[in-house]
């Protein structure tokens, strides 16, 4: 084998090595879980959920998707008329900084890093307190390139969310 051939079985064998330790080194999100509250392992698929809003404010850039149990109650009309969504309904808020877009020919502004990951779900049996809502918030550390658990519980403390979503 010629020595081209050598160096370049070696370059592939240390692309793959960093490549695998990356992947090891990367954060099991699935263990991830507020401290008695929800787990980030709750919401899995939640990538591929339904789009409900958009948002943005100074400093962030936000989209809501919810899973198809809730979207199906958006679908009926709800909430109205005193029906509430039902147990199994799932939102994700999924939070980044932004930045304008320079090869806009105006002015836009688009997502540039995570900032935070914020679920909702309602399970009335599991969380009666709050009429069935819990919440849990995972900040994006750009530093280490991790989510962590922000706070305690399932109550989130916005009294307007629960009233929103009865």
């Amino acid at each position: 084998m010629s020595t081209k051939s050598w160096l370049a079985i070696a370059g592939v064998a240390g692309a793959l090595a960093v490549a695998g330790g990356l992947a090891y080194a990367a954060q099991d999100r699935e263990s991830l879980k507020v401290p008695d509250g929800l787990a980030f392992s709750e919401f899995k698929g939640y990538q591929d959920w339904g789009d409900v809003a958009v948002s943005e404010t100074d400093k962030q850039i936000k989209v809501i998707a919810a899973n198809p149990t809730m979207l199906a109650a958006f679908r009926k009309g709800l909430p109205a008329k005193g029906q509430t969504f039902p147990d199994g309904s799932k939102v994700v808020k999924i939070e980044w900084t932004h930045k304008p877009n320079p090869a806009a020919p105006y002015a836009v502004e688009v997502p540039d890093q995570l900032a935070a990951l914020a679920f909702i779900e309602k399970d009335t049996k599991r969380f009666p307190k709050t009429h069935g809502w819990a919440y849990a918030v995972f900040a994006y550390d750009p530093a280490t390139k991790t989510l962590k658990p922000q706070g305690k519980g399932a109550d989130c403390g916005y009294a307007c969310h629960t009233s929103a979503l009865l």
